[in-house]
C-alpha cells in the first residue's frame, strides 16, 4: 500500500503528496471545537492552505505546526491579539512578549494572594488560607521555629534568598501578606 492510499484509507484528504485535514479532523486533533478553528480563521490566525472541490477547508502539516504554536500560546495564557503578534513576527520578539507577559502574570498572582489574606481578615480566621495553598507570616515563623531555626538563622535564610533570588524573595513575602512596610524592612535587614 503507497503513502497516499494509506492516508486516504485513514479518512485524511490528499493533496498531490501533502496530507491535508479537515477542519472535524484537526478540531479533534486538538481537541477544539470546529467553531474555535473557524474564529482562528475569521481573526486571521490560522487560515487553511486549500480548499477541497466541495470549497471545504484542509489544513497542511505546516498549519498544523502553527496550530501547536496557536494552542501552547494560549495555554500560556496570551491573547489571540498577541499570538496573532508572534506568529507573524520573526523569533526574535517571541522573547520580549513572553517575558512582559510573565510580568504581568507575577502582578496578579501577587494581588491574588493580597485578595487571599484580606479574605481571611474580613473572615477573621486566617486558619482559612490551609486550604487556599496559602500561609501566613504566623505559620511560616513557626514552621521554621519548629524545625530547631533561631531569630539568626532566619535572618540568614533571609539574607540568602535576598542575594540570590531577589525578586522571588519579594514575592515570598508578599505571598505570607506581610505589609509593605515589613517587606520593605526585611529586605533591608537582608543585606
Amino acid at each position: 500500500m503507497n503513502r497516499e492510499s494509506q492516508w486516504i484509507g485513514a479518512g485524511i484528504p490528499f493533496q498531490g503528496s501533502i496530507a491535508m485535514y479537515t477542519v472535524g479532523q484537526l478540531a479533534k486533533m486538538f481537541g477544539l471545537s470546529r467553531s474555535t478553528l473557524l474564529y482562528y480563521d475569521e481573526v486571521g490566525i490560522l487560515s487553511p492552505s486549500a480548499r477541497s472541490v466541495s470549497n471545504y477547508r484542509l489544513y497542511s502539516d505546516d498549519d498544523v505546526l502553527r496550530m501547536e504554536r496557536i494552542k501552547i500560546y494560549r495555554e500560556a495564557g496570551l491573547s489571540l491579539e498577541a499570538i496573532g503578534g508572534l506568529l507573524c513576527e520573526d523569533g526574535d520578539a517571541v522573547p520580549a512578549v513572553l517575558e512582559r507577559h510573565l510580568q504581568e502574570l507575577s502582578c496578579e498572582i501577587a494581588k491574588l494572594r493580597h485578595q487571599q489574606h484580606l479574605i481571611g481578615d474580613l473572615l477573621g480566621n486566617a486558619e482559612l488560607l490551609r486550604g487556599s495553598r496559602s500561609l501566613t507570616k504566623e505559620q511560616w515563623v513557626s514552621l521554621l521555629a519548629s524545625t530547631g531555626m533561631t531569630d539568626d538563622g532566619m535572618s540568614q535564610w533571609h539574607a540568602e534568598f535576598e542575594k540570590s533570588f531577589p525578586e522571588a524573595h519579594q514575592d515570598f513575602l508578599e505571598s505570607l501578606g506581610i505589609a509593605d512596610e515589613e517587606i520593605v524592612r526585611i529586605r533591608k535587614l537582608s543585606f
